[in-house]
């Protein structure tokens, strides 16, 4: 017994003991983090005072909407985008009959109004005749009086009827109060319009500018009075300068960038409204962060590089502000400093905390 029992042991044993081994074999065949090879460039400020361009279009100094003073049915819209208005030129008509009936009874009224003072007031020249010759009493005359003071307010108030009348019978058409191009049209004939609904909206002759979409950084960076370089961007050869006329107070919501129109100083025939350009600007010298345009990616909807821990060899992701870019290049405005290690080449396949091993680095 003591035997059989000494054996059982020894098998538990045995077996515990490779349990044991097997698990260690498992655990020292677990492979190992990947340790990726990435190329690097180290950021390094240097005075950039680079010509940057921006795309716009040609747009109008100033613009005027035309519209009834009434409401009505319009029947008649002569012009169309892209013609030419001269002043007092009839643009569009609403039906008149409405307006003209009214005219009508007004020009009644007036008349009946009219004849009404002339009683009175031949009424109030008998009975001050007859007063002087002490045949009419003063209480006669004094009621003839105040029938003919009557008679005449009656008289002014159904005159501005009649000229309110007539005002409407003019406002049924519509005309430009100055000339210049139609840019574009609101409604068409048959269309009920409301009194101040926009029919019509023409740039006047004159002043033309040229309309881009820049980033604060760039505003920031722009010379006191930078003279803007405009040209179009199928014709370069048709080119002119201008400079910054207006800059919006407030940035788009949604791209950030500040609207900003540039006067032009005789702006080319060629230079239509609407058209296509390209503004260019001498930016002042900055120290700037430029890295390859490879390295940009994006973290949480922003803009964002690779940063590559020194010590630890470990990357992670750094949102950054772009300041422009090109093909080939980005400078960086915010969220970079001289020193930092930024991923270059295989960015797309990288994750927080991955180790990392630098195949090139770039000073």
């Amino acid at each position: 017994m003591e035997l059989e029992s000494r054996g059982a042991w020894t098998a538990i044993a045995s077996i515990t003991v490779a349990i044991l081994l097997s698990s260690c074999q498992r655990q020292d065949e677990t492979p190992k983090a990947e340790v990726r090879p990435v190329r690097t460039v180290t950021a390094v400020k240097h005075d950039i005072g680079e010509t940057v361009s921006y795309t716009g279009r040609i747009e109008a100094e100033n613009e005027t909407r035309l519209s009834f003073r009434i409401g009505g049915r319009m029947i008649e819209r002569g012009p169309n985008v892209g013609d030419m208005l001269e002043p007092g030129q009839i643009v569009a008509k609403l039906e008149p009959h409405n307006e003209l009936n009214a005219l009508r009874s007004a020009e009644a009224a007036v008349a009946a109004a009219r004849s009404q003072l002339n009683e009175a007031q031949n009424n109030y020249e008998r009975q001050r005749f007859l007063l002087a010759r002490d045949v009419a009493s003063r209480v006669q005359y004094e009621r003839a009086e105040q029938t003919r003071d009557t008679a005449r307010a009656q008289l002014e108030t159904a005159e501005a009827q009649l000229h309110i009348a007539q005002d409407r019978v003019h406002d049924t058409e519509l005309r430009a109060d100055a000339g210049g191009v139609v840019v574009a049209t609101a409604a068409e004939p048959g269309e009920v319009v409301q009194a101040g609904q926009q029919i019509i909206r023409m740039a006047p002759k004159g002043g033309r500018d040229a309309v881009f979409d820049v980033s604060g950084q760039v505003l920031r960076l722009a010379p006191r009075e930078p003279l803007i370089d405009v040209s179009l961007t199928d014709d370069p050869g048709v080119h002119t300068v201008g400079r910054v006329r207006e800059v919006s107070p407030q940035a788009d919501p949604v791209t950030r960038t500040f609207e900003v129109k540039v006067g032009l100083t005789d702006p080319p025939a060629a230079m239509r409204l609407g058209a296509t350009v390209i503004g260019r600007m001498q930016l002042e010298t900055a120290p700037t962060i430029e890295i390859p345009a490879s390295a940009l990616t994006e973290h949480n909807r922003q803009p964002a590089v690779w940063l590559v821990d020194p010590t630890s060899l470990v990357v992670s992701l750094r949102n950054v502000e772009v300041l422009r870019h090109n093909p080939t290049t980005v400078a960086i405005a915010n969220g970079l400093d001289t020193g930092d290690i930024v991923v270059t080449a295989g960015v797309q396949a990288l994750h927080p905390g991955q180790k990392v091993r630098l195949l090139e680095a770039a000073k």
